[in-house]
């Protein structure tokens, strides 16, 4: 039998068994899973943090069937009284802010289960703008490296993939202090008067599947008020061990132990090359 001493518990949510979950945190958080009623199932999830009012991270899977094009980017018919960013009609009452925090911020309400990633049904589209899937960003931040990060992923799996390639997706922005070694002491840019929480990193977890079997690499950046758009995506490369020591969250725990180690490990160098960056 493989082991896989650290992978989740699914005794209460099979889901969880999934690739792109990382070890989920408990206490008060909560995971919420986002479903379409249709071929694809499970849209993305969130782990939402009840006591900060902010989620920690959004997973979700790419792969070709889920990369086509057959709806358009949400927008509301506020005739109806739709919002263009729904509250999550999944998280409990008293879990989040009566009214919407970025108005009038200064920050984007930036994406991070990307609505570009979700255009296979409206359902999937619109569940990519409730506010769980949100953290506040400077806007020459999300529509900048952020948006260069995103790009970069729709380039690696398209469409036209070959079947069994698949991209398993964990992304987040930094809320917790990491006590343990390597672990960052100070994850909060600013935290705004309505208790909104600013991240100071952004991150992405990034495991691929194809028929030649499985490799890793996670981007790390600083959430910076400057436009670096066009830096090299190389210079933002962590494996992904080093992601977890600095956010203290374990990525990739459902891989078998033998798998996970391999390539979580590898060097920084060895990433670049085996991801042809």
């Amino acid at each position: 039998m493989v082991a896989n001493v650290n992978r989740n518990d699914t005794s209460k949510e099979p889901a969880l068994q999934r690739l792109e979950f990382p070890h989920v945190k408990g206490g008060n958080s909560l995971v919420i899973i986002h479903t379409t009623n249709d071929q694809y199932g499970i849209n993305y999830s969130v782990e939402w943090d009840c006591d900060k009012r902010s989620q920690r991270w959004s997973c979700y899977q790419m792969y070709a069937s889920n990369r086509v094009q057959a709806t358009k980017r949400y927008y509301p018919d506020t005739s109806k009284g739709e919002l263009q960013y729904p509250f999550d009609p999944d998280l409990p009452a008293g879990s989040y802010f009566k009214s919407d925090p970025y108005w009038g911020s200064g920050y984007d309400h930036g994406h991070i289960c990307p609505s570009a990633d979700r255009l296979y049904s409206v359902t999937a589209n619109v569940q990519t703008f409730y506010l769980t899937n949100m953290q506040p960003q400077r806007n020459i931040f999300n529509a900048g490296l952020w948006q260069s990060m995103e790009n970069k992923l729709r380039v690696w799996i398209t469409a036209s993939s070959k079947k069994e390639d698949t991209l398993y997706v964990c992304k987040g922005g930094t809320i917790d202090v990491v006590e343990s070694e390597g672990g960052i002491k100070d994850p909060i840019l600013t935290t705004l008067a309505n208790g909104l929480i600013v991240p100071k990193y952004f991150y992405m977890a990034l495991l691929r599947k194809s028929s030649t079997g499985y490799k890793a690499l996670a981007f790390w950046v600083e959430h910076l008020n400057e436009d670096h758009s066009n830096d090299n995506l190389s210079d933002y490369i962590i494996n992904i061990r080093e992601l977890e020591r600095r956010t203290g969250i374990d990525f990739f725990c459902n891989l078998p132990d033998d798998i996970e180690n391999e390539v979580e490990t590898m060097s920084t160098e060895n990433i670049k090359w085996v991801w042809n960056m």
